[in-house]
């Protein structure tokens, strides 16, 4: 085996890494025999010369191995389901689809992350609940699937440790953007919950990591087959992230907005999401005959009720009180007896008359995220209360003076240059403007695991 040194050389030459040698430098990951400049120089060579699939494949599998690999019951082979999405602005999509899943038999270890930047995180948005434990043992996990079906955890410490040294070198290193890197990462966790199916939300627009179709599908690709390469089936749906999902972006305001959805009064586009994704889960654990099949028995589960209360029995498994759960879960409720509301709230006024053609989300989630509902760098506090709620949606007619944005703060206050970026987040146009009056859906494309693509 060549030395650490000779490693990094043949990489940065751009020479392709056998499996032994990628097993050695995980390995090395793992047990601290690398220091972290000879990790992030090894990282730099993959960013600037890339990994061929059979490369990306290996560097997945040992990083999946590098801890544990959770097992299951025999009884639940092949109901072991997650999804995984890219990140984007008022993504809610999770706390919804879950307890859908598990109304619908699966069994759903959802392995979840923290927010970043611009992006929400969907335990951040979780532990706005009072009580509500995102850390939870292999063994803890599985009672609450015998019980419930379906939960929300962070990483454990024992699941995918390489990956915890190399995500954080990453950053610190600018190679966050590297295709093998973002696989390697994503994959393996995934991997590590011994999953029968897996769908991809990758997602493309101006709030979204890649700005266009093709950029997203090449890294949805990638990540399809990675996860197929593990015996996961795995698919995927391009959508679109240009504005927000939904009309709540923040993490109490989120939590509400998603036990909305649950109660049967959620918005078209989020439901988009929800159905579509667990409807290619069902029909890839043979839950359902086919994708459309699937999307209706998930939107029953939503509409009728079964979700919500699996969403209930989630709360009380991961620590909330049950007083706290059923006011939460029941019909007319006060969500702030329980959830943080913030200081003070703010409207900004439409500033002329036409039609609303959309919202940049990128700009409404880099302002809310100085405002204290995001964090800069990871380990840092974020307000739950802070956020905002859109008050008008793409092809409403508006007059001047009318509100659009609802800003929910504390202390900072919005600046007036925060103020002026917001107003001009809102494109209205006239009342002849043929984009507004045509509402586009999310979902742009679905990747099947068998690669034949279904255009939407």
């Amino acid at each position: 085996m060549p030395s650490i040194v000779d490693l990094i050389r043949k990489k940065r030459d751009g020479g392709q890494l056998t499996d032994e040698e990628i097993k050695f430098f995980i390995e090395s990951v793992t047990t601290k025999r690398m220091q972290d400049c000879q990790i992030g120089a090894m990282l730099m060579a993959i960013w600037q010369q890339g990994m061929v699939a059979a490369e990306i494949r290996t560097l997945t599998l040992e990083m999946m191995v590098s801890g544990e690999v959770m097992r299951w019951p025999d009884d639940w082979k092949g109901l072991m389901v997650d999804k995984h999405s890219t990140g984007g602005v008022g993504d809610k999509v999770s706390l919804v689809l879950a307890p859908a899943l598990a109304a619908c038999g699966c069994k759903v270890p959802m392995i979840s992350g923290r927010g970043l930047a611009h992006t929400g995180g969907t335990l951040d948005k979780l532990e706005s609940i009072p009580g509500f434990s995102v850390q939870q043992s292999a063994d803890q996990i599985r009672t609450i699937l015998a019980s419930v079906g379906c939960c929300i955890v962070g990483q454990t410490e024992m699941l995918v440790p390489a990956d915890r040294v190399l995500y954080a070198l990453r950053d610190a290193t600018s190679t966050v953007d590297s295709l093998p890197l973002i696989t390697g990462s994503i994959i393996s966790k995934k991997g590590a919950e011994s999953l029968t199916a897996l769908v991809l939300d990758v997602k493309f627009g101006r709030a979204a990591l890649y700005k266009d179709l093709q950029s997203a599908k090449q890294l949805a690709q990638l990540l399809m087959e990675a996860g197929n390469s593990l015996g996961i089936r795995t698919g995927a749906v391009l959508s679109r992230m240009d504005g927000t999902i939904g009309r709540c972006v923040g993490n109490s305001l989120e939590v509400i907005e998603s036990l909305e959805t649950l109660k049967g009064n959620g918005p078209d586009d989020l439901m988009e999401l929800v159905t579509t994704l667990g409807g290619m889960l069902l029909e890839m654990t043979n839950l359902a005959p086919g994708l459309s099949e699937g999307r209706k028995q998930i939107y029953e589960a939503v509409i009728g009720g079964a979700a919500l209360s699996k969403f209930e029995a989630m709360m009380t498994s991961q620590g909330v009180a049950n007083q706290t759960a059923r006011t939460l879960c029941s019909t007319h409720t006060d969500y702030y007896s329980v959830l943080r509301k913030s200081d003070h709230q703010l409207e900004l006024k439409t500033l002329t008359d036409g039609v609303v053609v959309g919202v940049d989300g990128l700009v409404l989630a880099q302002v809310l995220q100085k405002l204290g509902a995001g964090r800069s760098k990871a380990g840092e506090p974020i307000n739950h209360s802070v956020g905002a709620e859109l008050l008008v949606s793409p092809g409403q007619t508006v007059q001047k003076g009318v509100s659009w944005l609802r800003i929910h703060f504390e202390d900072p206050a919005p600046g007036p240059d925060q103020i002026n970026l917001l107003q001009k987040s809102l494109t209205v146009g006239n009342n002849n403007h043929r984009e507004a009056e045509h509402v586009c859906t999310l979902v742009a494309e679905i990747l099947q695991p068998q690669r034949d693509i279904i255009s939407n």
